[in-house]
């Protein structure tokens, strides 16, 4: 049995590793620095932690590595930067010169090897992962002998915090990181909101001072950004303004051109990675040649990325015709929102779709992992996502989920460790 077959027979009959909840427990508890904030999260978030972990095999994690190294050959085209730059407002010209922290890169595993079916530039769910991966507990030791994990908490823990001194770095080289910003929309009614309280914690065990606030809390003063008075260094982004476009992102946005603080990820970063568009590009042979990109790069990429064009009037009839065979995403879409399965669009719909900025991609099913939830086994979809940095894979974990998206709301699934098959 070959390695992808390893990973799979396990993925649709081993339940012999699940969360040890005690461990997961006691986990959370040492770094929120709160008791009983596991029952807490499983009243309020009671679908977040998937029990069962996903298998992946060493070959399929070589082949996402690839295609992530493809991606990241193309993005230093100067053309293709000049492309994407084009489509995207004018603020993400301006480059502080970070890398941007904790892209997702998600793909869906098929019989032919990894299919990437977004870029996201503010990947959230990493913290809670890390304590998901930590916490597995294999029911004898012939199990745990065949795959490799657990996931090493405080050495993750720790390159995520020198990730930020990194980013911190590029923009005022020689300076100490002294406060970091966790910015987001209504951050106390943010779905994954509780893991901004982990990063307050990271961050303040390693003295770095942090505050969670709406964008609208941060002021310019003196070509300084402030936060209740108090500079701040860096801006860790979890907005979905990736533009920083609203009255409330004013000041984020003026401390951005100015380079008065490190604003991570940044829009920079999200026109040349995240927009949905840049996948019509990236997924088209024809238009990566015209760019100069190399043969074995446009061929990763053409095997790797399901076909995505744009959708237009002119295109209109013939996607409509080939419908149940696509996929429709907003171009600055997030979190599947906007996002229509072809099959189930109606013409009304269809409409108003034609009317905003979309993509049209060739509909990859993702795997399946077969679970049990209240004694009863269900197959639940898989989404595999690799958390990188500076193009390096930091961390790999996966959403169980079913219906058309991953919403962290069906039973028996949620955030998922992800266990590695052997070498042979």
């Amino acid at each position: 049995m070959d390695r992808d077959s390893v990973a799979d027979a396990l993925n649709r009959s081993c339940h012999c590793i699940n969360v040890d909840r005690d461990a997961l427990q006691v986990s959370l508890e040492q770094r929120f620095g709160e008791a009983g904030v596991l029952a807490r999260l499983q009243r309020s978030h009671p679908h977040l932690f998937a029990d069962t972990p996903v298998f992946v095999s060493p070959d399929q994690i070589s082949a996402m590595r690839a295609i992530i190294d493809a991606i990241e050959r193309v993005v230093t085209n100067r053309e293709y930067r000049e492309q994407v730059l084009a489509w995207a407002p004018g603020i993400a010209g301006h480059d502080q010169g970070t890398n941007g922290v904790f892209f997702g890169y998600d793909f869906h595993l098929t019989r032919d090897g990894p299919r990437l079916i977004e870029i996201n530039t503010n990947a959230g769910g990493a913290m809670l992962l890390l304590h998901v991966a930590g916490a597995q507990q294999a029911c004898c030791d012939a199990v745990e002998n065949v795959v490799v994990g657990p996931t090493d908490l405080a050495g993750v823990e720790r390159s995520f915090v020198e990730m930020f001194r990194r980013e911190f770095d590029s923009v005022a080289p020689g300076r100490t990181l002294n406060r970091i910003a966790i910015v987001d929309e209504n951050p106390d009614d943010q779905f994954l909101g509780p893991e901004f309280t982990l990063f307050e914690q990271l961050f303040a065990r390693h003295e770095i001072d942090a505050v969670v606030a709406a964008p609208e809390r941060l002021a310019m003063a003196d070509d300084v950004l402030r936060i209740d008075g108090r500079r701040v260094d860096l801006v860790y982004s979890r907005l979905t303004d990736f533009y920083l476009q609203s009255d409330a992102c004013r000041a984020l946005s003026a401390a951005y051109r100015r380079n008065a603080a490190a604003v991570t990820p940044g829009p920079f970063s999200h026109a040349l990675y995240a927009n949905k568009r840049n996948l019509t590009l990236l997924s088209d042979r024809d238009r990566l040649t015209g760019l100069g990109v190399d043969e074995d790069t446009v061929a990763t990429l053409e095997s790797g990325i399901p076909t995505t064009r744009r959708v237009t009037r002119e295109s209109a009839d013939r996607l409509w015709a080939q419908r149940k065979e696509l996929f429709f995403k907003p171009c600055r879409g997030f979190g599947s929102r906007g996002a229509y399965k072809g099959a189930k669009l109606t013409r009304k719909t269809w409409d108003k779709l034609l009317d905003g900025d979309y993509v049209a991609q060739k509909l990859v099913p993702p795997s399946e992992r077969l679970v049990v939830a209240n004694g009863d086994e269900r197959s639940l979809k898989t989404d595999v996502r690799c958390y990188t940095y500076g193009g390096e894979i930091q961390l790999l974990g996966a959403r169980l989920y079913r219906g058309q998206t991953t919403n962290l709301r069906t039973e028996g699934g949620g955030l998922a460790a992800v266990f590695t098959t052997p070498s042979f």
